[in-house]
């Protein structure tokens, strides 16, 4: 795992802190949402991961504003923009991931003094070890060189949790529950969409829980961990070299030896498959597919988006079939 701090340079840009002309959050004193915006909740997410979700727990009800929306953009190295924090300006709920992963929008929320009983962090919710510390530490160093390059703050635990599946079940309860309380009118609607979504996220993990047989014994290697917990899920072993993990942890460059052997290892054939996070490829993760693909290792790629012709679920399913395949080959 990358260190989000170490490869990120999410600080503010200098535009984007100049003082706007903003008339504050989108809500009213009793924390209701205001008729500003034709009766529509504005909710600003980190990425389309989060977007998406709140779409499926609100509908129609909801106008959502993803800040990272695209394969082409790398979340860790986004920086805002002043219209990003227009949009946060007119929120009513922010959502997320926390973690370090996504401090431009913690920054942002502070900029314009968001309530935080109105930003949610998948971080938190999903409970994952080290993460209220590094949500601590986000917090405190939000505008400090805390988030420049070369400098740490979450610690060693994963902060992909968007693939940590009954996680996203329990945001979309916490989403349910915020949109409810800023939209008491419409608040059944929100508890039965989330319903239908955790029932859909339930049947996921079916799936890649079913996977744990065709698993057994099998050892996969990682890029990067963003999936590691689906790969978790599904009952697999992550066997990539500490070294290796540790200097992309770093987001310096791997070290001779430990790079040559990843691709002892994948070129090895002992490992199921090789677990690609295309969005953030470089020379030498390039290096180590070419290397699984001359020893037809599988390369099974993953995503920190949500691609453009799909829903999270879907997403989601996508991951897991792919998994399944690269298992039976």
């Amino acid at each position: 795992m990358r260190s989000v701090l170490a490869r990120t340079t999410a600080v503010l840009s200098a535009s984007a802190l100049l003082p706007l002309a903003l008339a504050g959050c989108g809500q009213n004193a009793d924390g209701t949402a205001s008729a500003e915006d034709a009766g529509t909740l504005q909710v600003v997410t980190s990425t389309n991961v989060y977007g998406n979700i709140v779409e499926s727990v609100g509908g129609d009800l909801v106008e959502v504003t993803a800040i990272v929306d695209s394969l082409s953009q790398d979340p860790h190295s986004y920086e805002a923009t002043v219209q990003d924090k227009l949009a946060v300006s007119k929120a009513d709920l922010l959502v997320e991931n926390g973690g370090g992963y996504d401090p431009f929008l913690h920054t942002l929320a502070d900029s314009v003094k968001m309530d935080h009983e109105y930003v949610l962090s998948a971080v938190d919710i999903a409970g994952v070890a080290g993460g209220e510390e590094a949500h601590a530490g986000e917090e405190a160093h939000a505008e400090e060189e805390a988030h420049a390059e070369g400098e740490h703050g979450h610690g060693s635990f994963n902060e992909h949790v968007w693939y940590k599946l009954d996680a996203m079940a329990d945001l979309a309860g916490a989403v349910a529950e915020k949109l409810a309380a800023l939209d008491p009118d419409n608040a059944e609607t929100y508890e039965s969409n989330a319903a239908t979504f955790e029932k859909d996220i339930a049947a996921l993990l079916e799936e890649a829980q079913a996977l744990a047989r065709e698993a057994e014994g099998k050892s996969v290697a990682a890029t990067e961990p963003v999936p590691a917990y689906l790969l978790e899920a599904a009952g697999l072993e992550d066997v990539t070299p500490e070294d290796y993990s540790e200097a992309i942890e770093e987001g310096s460059d791997v070290p001779v030896a430990a790079m040559s052997e990843m691709q002892q290892l994948v070129e090895s054939g002992s490992v199921a498959f090789l677990a690609y996070n295309e969005q953030t490829e470089g020379a030498q993760t390039q290096a180590v597919r070419s290397s699984a693909e001359s020893a037809s290792v599988p390369v099974v790629s993953f995503t920190e988006t949500v691609p453009d012709d799909a829903d999270y679920i879907s997403w989601m399913t996508t991951n897991i079939q792919n998994i399944a395949e690269a298992l039976k080959s």
